[in-house]
């Protein structure tokens, strides 16, 4: 079997474990607690994962092993039979959102033929992206986020005003939320979420043309994945803290350290991902309970046949 058709037979299995995780997750929101919230989705994705026909390897995960019990860096997933799978996942993307009850949490994974993802550590990245469309070269990481924003909007034959950006509500964004006025742009501030922003960024049917921020490197190779599948154009480049995470860089075979990462560099081979809501966002709605049923709504994007979906699921809630 080709590497694309095994990853393609993967498709709804995987499916399943994201909904499985947003069911599990579901059962937290609003109450406070985003560490029981993540692990209930751990847990579901990783049993979902290991009943799998694939050797899977999870190259994006909860962290490195001593630090993440389940679903660790390098962990090995799946039956051990079928194709080799690497896996990039996040199984409760807003997990501050879900305790707080607020919009767009999302149980995402991503899944690539062995080598088809970047091995990125947990660290903090810069990030620019935009949707299809456009020639390249119209974003630039380096350039300012005005600049960005009327280099856009040229390209999409409007006036500044016209575009929209979101970035995450953080206060290390006050200056990128300055420079982006500062071109008459409008703002979306999203509370978590980045790979949820860059999606939006890259959806036709949402108010979203560019992605701008600073948010966690692992989701920055989900959100490459997304775009793979989709189209767009991403940007990024590690941000370190601390000598602590630049060893931590290396330890994943990281040489050049302040290199730009392009889509192609983060997501080099065909991919899947698939995106499960847990509470109500913008391009899905959040799981849904009625008398002795649970519906979940999932986007499914693949890079091998371009195709886009939208799946509404519902099961009985004792199964």
């Amino acid at each position: 079997m080709s590497n694309a058709k095994g990853l393609e037979a993967l498709t709804n299995d995987a499916v399943n474990a994201a909904e499985l995780a947003a069911i599990a997750a579901s059962a937290l929101v609003g109450r406070g607690d985003k560490i029981a919230a993540d692990q209930a989705a751990v847990d579901a994705m990783r049993t979902a994962f290991n009943a799998m026909e694939m050797r899977g390897r999870i190259v994006i995960g909860e962290g490195e092993r001593d630090e993440a019990p389940m679903l660790y860096i390098g962990e090995e997933v799946g039956t051990g039979q079928g194709p080799e799978i690497d896996i990039a996942l996040d199984p409760l993307e807003g997990t501050d959102v879900t305790a707080k009850g607020m919009r767009d949490a999302l149980a995402i994974l991503a899944l690539s033929p062995r080598g088809g993802l970047l091995y990125a550590p947990d660290t903090y990245m810069d990030k620019i992206a935009i949707g299809a469309g456009y020639a390249e070269g119209v974003i630039d990481l380096d350039a300012s986020p005005e600049d960005n924003i009327r280099s856009l909007a040229r390209a999409k034959g409007v006036d500044p005003s016209q575009i929209t950006a979101c970035v995450l509500d953080r206060e290390r964004h006050e200056g990128i939320a300055a420079s982006i006025r500062k071109a008459g742009a409008r703002i979306t501030f999203i509370g978590d979420g980045d790979v949820a922003g860059v999606m939006m960024a890259a959806d036709p049917e949402v108010d979203v043309d560019i992605y701008i921020g600073r948010g966690g490197a692992p989701e920055g190779v989900l959100a490459a994945a997304g775009l793979r599948c989709v189209g767009g154009q991403i940007q990024c480049r590690l941000h370190f803290r601390n000598d602590d995470e630049r060893a931590r860089a290396k330890r994943t075979g990281i040489e050049d350290l302040d290199r730009k990462y392009t889509l192609m560099a983060m997501a080099s081979d065909d991919c899947l991902l698939i995106a499960t809501g847990v509470t109500d966002g913008r391009m899905v709605h959040g799981v849904r309970k009625g008398a002795g049923w649970v519906e979940t709504q999932t986007l499914v994007y693949s890079s091998i046949t371009g195709v886009r979906r939208k799946i509404s699921t519902r099961r009985p809630l004792t199964r």
